[in-house]
């Protein structure tokens, strides 16, 4: 495909679609997964309110998060800051399909249990920010033209502030960015995953969408390239453990073959203005590809309500 046009790393003008939806998803885990977490800014200017998602996490410390949906849009059409009470959030494409930097100023919901996001959550409020610089890892994919949307591997650096830590950041992630189309949570499931093996090799695959089709996006950035081997054919088998959140995951496309283990969980819990709920459990996991290779990143499935 086509790198991704230097003037889509902005905003959009939507069109009259209640579910209208523009997104910018950034994640980052470091090398031994003890410590990962993401960012989403969702944008739903025919409801006239963003969405806003932030977290860390790690396999021995308890979840973060901060999860707003009733954030005021942006005074200008042009800016992705975000202010909230309690929260201020600030994303500049410093570099267009090379270097974006985000920040964070909140207070965020610390929880033992990931699931009690789903129910009536209480835990202790932490104060939890960060400075983040996302810096492109050979190159930009643009998607297949079904929707506008294009997936960016990165290095992640900066620092982190959790409590009274202060976090030296120096690892990977991903950021995507899409818009155009309606974001219905409560109509399909979904597989989203990227990471990096150990050798340097990145992925990126999103399918899942129906039980009757393996059709997909799904990419591989071999160590030392920049070229993406793409394919439209993603298999997707889930084990579903407590509460619907998943304990494993096998994704498969082209000669791209792994497993997903789940260690740490960021999940969100969805309400259509109707009232109906979608689950959303999102993880940071250990990655082992068939040929014995590991490494890690993120996974998020999208969880429907159930007919």
């Amino acid at each position: 495909m086509s790198t991704p046009d230097p003037r889509d790393e902005q905003r959009h003008l939507p069109d009259s679609t209640e579910l209208w939806n523009e997104s910018y998803y950034m994640d980052w885990f470091n090398d031994d997964l003890t410590l990962g977490g993401y960012a989403r800014i969702g944008f739903y200017p025919n409801l006239n309110r963003v969405w806003y998602w932030a977290c860390l996490v790690g396999p021995d410390r308890p979840l973060v998060t901060v999860i707003e949906h009733e954030v005021a849009m942006p005074k200008s059409a042009d800016s992705l800051e975000l202010r909230h009470e309690g929260l201020w959030a600030d994303h500049v494409i410093e570099v267009p399909n090379e270097h974006m930097s985000i920040n964070l100023e909140a207070f965020g919901l610390s929880l033992e249990d990931p699931a009690e996001v789903y129910h009536d959550p209480r835990g202790e409020v932490v104060p939890f920010g960060f400075e983040l610089d996302f810096i492109t890892d050979r190159g930009a994919y643009q998607w297949p033209p079904v929707t506008p949307r294009y997936e960016i591997p990165c290095r992640v650096q900066g620092q982190i502030l959790v409590g009274d830590e202060r976090i030296e950041f120096d690892g990977w992630g991903q950021r995507d960015h899409s818009w155009g189309a309606a974001r219905d949570w409560w109509a399909m499931p979904w597989s989203w995953t990227a990471g990096r093996l150990e050798d340097g090799e990145r992925w990126h695959s999103a399918g899942g969408f129906s039980p009757n089709s393996e059709w997909g996006v799904g990419y591989e950035l071999a160590a030392g390239s920049d070229e993406f081997a793409e394919s439209d054919q993603v298999q997707i088998d889930i084990e579903e453990g407590r509460e619907g959140m998943p304990t494993g995951t096998r994704t498969r496309f082209g000669q791209f073959d792994v497993q997903f283990e789940p260690i740490a969980f960021s999940p969100v819990l969805l309400v259509h203005p109707d009232g109906r709920e979608a689950r959303f459990p999102r993880a940071m996991a250990k990655v082992t590809h068939a040929d014995g290779r590991t490494g890690g990143g993120w996974i998020e499935w999208n969880q429907p309500p159930k007919p």
